[in-house]
């Protein structure tokens, strides 16, 4: 059950413009308007494009911007880790679409972990979190890094309590955020999750072209939207507002290895979920290479090659997954299509000192 908010929508245009769905569809509909987010007391106006209604923030997690400030502080704070070397930062890097640049992010003692590190972008938007879906939140998520051996290395979250109290700089941070002093795994991991739900991106020359800019995409993008809702298909996984359904899907990236990678089906146990991952937001794609669960395809064009040639082929593999013939030029336009949907993020910067 989604969790109750209280939703506001505010019309940022003058007014409602008709847009086309889809390049050469029939239908029309009003042009989105940017919305506004709440939580308790707490907003946030969403840039355009984005849809408030399908913000998830738990219960028990009300926003407030102690709270983000607090967890933007951990998210970026390296004492986290072991050797006081890796913060969440390292890895979903602000610099580089939070996400890695590597196919897998290095841990404490240059460790490598076994998939590309997916991007925070948008996970206002979603509950289900990592490639396998093992965590219910964002909460939930922000606990097993810290103490992953080949990521943060914490030997236990008690150990991750007590190296935050040691700070004593933190003891304000978290009186305001949470009304007392107290330093809690529960604490840390819901201000991480604050924050990171406030990493939002939109107003993308896509979102501008859909409110009626027909200049705000090139006639290549332009192309590569019909393809993209036509031919290629994308739009069967990558869908909505926010470019992804959710899902989880097999499209054969790595099932042929020596050791393949289960994905969803470790956590499962149901023999249709093997090698498959969770579908990714598209938004700001351009900034998150390389591609895929273990980093394997290194650009966008590689991406679309590699579904042109219809995925690889095994057992579980999506019935959405077929060859696409696509030309060098659709190739290209397709591209530009993904290009478009890189737009505004909000909260990047990051903090300029750290508790002491």
């Amino acid at each position: 059950m989604r969790a109750t908010m209280e939703l506001l929508m505010i019309a940022v245009l003058g007014g409602l413009s008709v847009l086309a769905q889809g390049v050469g569809a029939q239908e029309r509909a009003a042009a989105p308007a940017a919305e506004v987010v709440r939580s308790g007391n707490w907003s946030m106006t969403l840039p355009l494009g984005l849809q408030a209604a399908s913000a998830y923030i738990p219960d028990d997690n009300p926003m407030s911007d102690e709270r983000i400030a607090l967890g933007k502080l951990l998210y970026f704070d390296p004492r986290l880790s072991k050797d006081n070397t890796v913060s969440c930062a390292s890895c979903h890097n602000p610099f580089h679409g939070f996400a890695d640049p590597h196919p897998r992010s290095a841990g404490i003692g240059g460790k490598l972990g076994g998939r590309n590190s997916p991007t925070v972008i948008n996970r206002l938007f979603s509950s289900e979190q990592f490639w396998d879906g093992r965590a219910k939140d964002l909460e939930e998520q922000a606990h097993g890094p810290l103490i992953n051996p080949v990521e943060m290395g914490m030997p236990s979250h008690d150990v991750v309590v007590q190296h935050v109290k040691a700070v004593k700089g933190y003891a304000p941070w978290f009186k305001k955020a949470f009304g007392d002093d107290q330093i809690s795994m529960k604490r840390i991991a819901q201000a991480i999750a604050a924050y990171e739900r406030t990493v939002v991106s939109g107003n993308s020359p896509y979102d501008r072209y859909q409110a009626g800019d027909k200049d705000a995409m090139s006639a290549s993008a332009v192309r590569g939207l019909a393809l993209f809702n036509g031919k290629a298909n994308c739009k069967a996984c990558h869908t909505g507002f926010n470019f992804t359904d959710e899902t989880y899907q097999n499209i054969g990236v790595g099932m042929h290895a020596p050791k393949p990678d289960a994905g969803r089906f470790e956590q499962t146990k149901k023999e249709e979920d093997r090698g498959k991952f969770k579908t990714p937001t598209l938004r700001n794609i351009a900034q998150t290479a390389p591609y895929m669960h273990d980093g394997s395809e290194h650009t966008l064009l590689e991406v679309v090659e590699f579904y042109n040639k219809g995925g690889i082929p095994n057992p579980q593999l999506s019935k959405e997954i077929k060859p696409l013939n696509l030309t060098d030029q659709e190739k290209q336009d397709l591209v530009a299509c993904l290009e478009s949907l890189t737009g505004e993020v909000n909260n990047t910067a990051p903090p300029e000192s750290l508790p002491k």
